[in-house]
């Protein structure tokens, strides 16, 4: 290992137990700002549902700790590791994170301006990341009893959501395309409660017809539903099409597609993509049903 891929990891192992000390559960990430741990369960039959049952590490997000002992140990064991996770969602701050790209043609930051505008909030002053792309990411607080899905371009083009499930890479990082830092100004400020109306904005209202149809789901169906809910980055489109598909080749498929959807949604995707998913795996799968 390079002299400055050490620094970068003994930087990272720092920077993730001070982080640690503060109450928010950490992961290693390599370069590529994924979770640095491979699977245990690679190369075993899909779909493979443990998130981290079997005591083994690996399972990204799934591994977040902010035991001392635990961070060391995720580590020693990604020695490769120059950054480090933030898992969003979870106690003792239920973090939620706002990704404002720049990416996207849009202006992001002036379309959470114009949402604050339109939805009568006041973005505070809050931890902000600075990105290596040159946007920025604004860590904000959710209550206990409410579940933010990961979401993208779902509040405006070229603003991301990392709720439960999710994570935000920590400032101090250091990825492929540069370093993650604290905004000035912002290093000794707390995560902001989230405004209620943008509270309102990224959490999904539960549609009625969700409980009747969860109520009469298949036993199978649930199966499916967390293979969904368990898709990393990369995967989402995948999994979601593969469990719709085995949804409708056993005759259950239009019953279970608001579910599938809201998983979907919870992993990461948009309402409009998993859907279209779900539509393509339907005229896929018409032949074989008739």
């Amino acid at each position: 290992m390079a002299t400055t891929d050490r620094q970068n990891a003994t930087l990272a192992l720092a920077h993730a137990l001070s982080a640690a000390e503060r109450g928010l559960p950490v992961i290693p990430l390599s370069p590529t700002k994924l979770p640095a741990l491979r699977s245990p369960h690679r190369g075993e039959a899909e779909p493979v549902l443990c998130r981290g049952e079997c005591g083994l590490p690996g399972h990204g997000v799934h591994d977040a700790t902010t035991d001392p002992a635990g961070v060391r140990a995720l580590f020693a064991a990604a020695p490769w590791a120059t950054g480090y996770g933030i898992a969003c969602g979870r106690p003792p701050h239920h973090l939620i994170g706002i990704d404002l790209d720049t990416k996207s043609s849009t202006d992001s930051v002036a379309a959470l301006q114009d949402l604050a505008l339109r939805h009568l909030f006041t973005i505070p002053e809050t931890v902000t990341v600075l990105t290596p792309s040159g946007g920025r990411h604004l860590w904000l607080t959710g209550p206990p009893d409410v579940v933010v899905p990961n979401s993208a371009s779902r509040l405006a083009p070229g603003i991301d959501v990392r709720g439960a499930g999710g994570y935000l890479v920590g400032p101090g990082s250091v990825s492929a395309h540069g370093a993650y830092r604290l905004a000035p100004g912002t290093a000794e400020l707390s995560p902001a409660p989230c405004p209620r109306a943008l509270l309102r904005l990224v959490t999904p209202p539960v549609r009625p017809h969700h409980t009747q149809a969860a109520a009469s789901r298949p036993p199978q169906g649930q199966g499916l539903v967390q293979f969904v809910l368990a898709a990393h980055e990369g995967q989402r489109n995948t999994r979601l099409f593969w469990a719709a598909c085995r949804a409708y080749e056993n005759g259950f498929g239009d019953e279970l597609a608001d579910a599938l959807t809201e998983a979907a949604v919870h992993a990461g995707l948009t309402e409009r993509e998993a859907r279209a998913t779900i539509a393509s795996a339907d005229r896929l799968t018409s032949g074989r049903r008739h």
